[in-house]
């Protein structure tokens, strides 16, 4: 059996821990992840994106603010400063209709502070119901589910906010879309999907590729799955395709231990004609 979670090369030096099959010691470090595809496909890309974790599931204070001031530190013109940010949802901590339109409009003295493009992944702490589903769509501009292009690449952002925690995959509907989306997409590369709960985390654990998501995804060349929900950092690889859980990026961290994927932070990407560079920082280091 393939090792659930696998290292990729390190840009910086670092202590990798095993422990098991569970995860290696990603702080600071890169995570080399280079796929090419085949020859002649169009590769048009140059560019950099900040991935964020969850802010909500109990936010802590100040934790937020500090990896936004932390991915903005380096220089406009550095080739590390990310041209947008997207996130794997849980902005904010949600559960009362009557309050989540204030809850989003106290954060936008934050986002207007730096400026940056924003790609929203909704959370359950986001959606709950029919009413916070209009206000998250108000509040992001943008709907609960849709596709977009950036240079050459590809990214599909779902929504599985009010299905079952980590069970069932992903709803007919969700996945009607994706293959659409995809089809639509298809010569594109490389090609990323994002959604908040990780309901891969068992099929992936155990190398199985006998789950509808997987095959959809391997048929049009998709090789970057991202998500978030658990506060954990997670980094896997099936088929060649990698499965990452973003760490947090504020809400409470369920566990203790950088070595077991328990630490606040941010995941820059670079994306080089196909080639895609995943890079974890921690808060503070």
């Amino acid at each position: 059996m393939k090792p659930f979670y696998r290292l990729g090369a390190w840009k910086r030096t670092a202590t990798i821990a095993r422990m098991g099959s569970v995860v290696g010691r990603y702080c600071a470090a890169a995570i080399a992840v280079a796929t090419l595809l085949a020859a002649g496909a169009p590769s048009g890309n140059d560019f950099r994106f900040s991935i964020l974790g969850d802010r909500t599931g109990d936010a802590q204070p100040g934790v937020y603010e500090r990896v936004w001031n932390e991915l903005d530190a380096l220089h406009p013109d550095d080739a590390t400063h990310p041209d947008f940010v997207i996130n794997v949802g849980d902005t904010i901590q949600g559960g009362n209709d009557a309050a989540a339109a204030s809850e989003w409009r106290a954060l936008r003295p934050l986002w207007d502070r730096f400026r940056y493009p924003i790609y929203f992944t909704p959370g359950n702490h986001d959606i709950w119901s029919a009413a916070s589903r209009a206000i998250y769509e108000q509040q992001t501009s943008r709907p609960a589910f849709y596709g977009f292009n950036y240079q050459n690449a590809h990214f599909t952002v779902l929504d599985n906010s009010q299905d079952p925690d980590l069970s069932g995959g992903l709803s007919d509907r969700q996945m009607q879309f994706l293959a659409r989306d995809l089809a639509e997409n298809r010569d594109r590369d490389p090609k990323f999907v994002f959604f908040h709960k990780p309901f891969w985390l068992i099929p992936v654990k155990f190398q199985s590729s006998h789950f509808p998501f997987h095959q959809l995804i391997t048929r049009y060349g998709v090789r970057y799955v991202v998500s978030g929900h658990g506060h954990q950092y997670v980094h896997a690889v099936l088929d060649g395709i990698t499965y990452l859980e973003a760490p947090s990026s504020g809400g409470k961290l369920k566990g203790q231990g950088v070595a077991q994927g328990w630490f606040y932070g941010h995941v820059l990407v670079t994306v080089t004609g196909s080639k895609v560079e995943m890079t974890v920082k921690e808060v503070g280091r």
